[in-house]
């Protein structure tokens, strides 16, 4: 795994689970400006993931985009961000 690895590469050497990052898109769902998050033992900045996916941006502002596919977007986010430095 690489010194500065994306949630994504913690995700698959089973550093996270699947129920952190659900709970991390949960918060995020339920507030889009959670900032600092905890997901496993790794800090996170759900706002600042989300805001720097052009993807996940518009798939939000999209009304007639379902819930699921808004939810599966932010997942893809917060697995393409890097954990905060403390």
């Amino acid at each position: 795994m690489a010194d500065d690895p994306y949630f994504g590469d913690l995700f698959k050497a089973k550093a996270i689970s699947d129920e952190d990052v659900n709970a991390a898109v949960d918060a995020y769902m339920a507030d889009p400006t959670t900032g600092r998050f905890m997901i496993g033992e790794h800090p996170a900045d759900l706002a600042s993931a989300v805001a720097r996916s052009p993807y996940a941006q518009s798939m939000l502002a999209d009304p007639g985009i379902e819930n699921a596919s808004k939810r599966s977007a932010v997942r893809t986010a917060i697995l393409l961000a890097r954990p905060v430095k403390v």
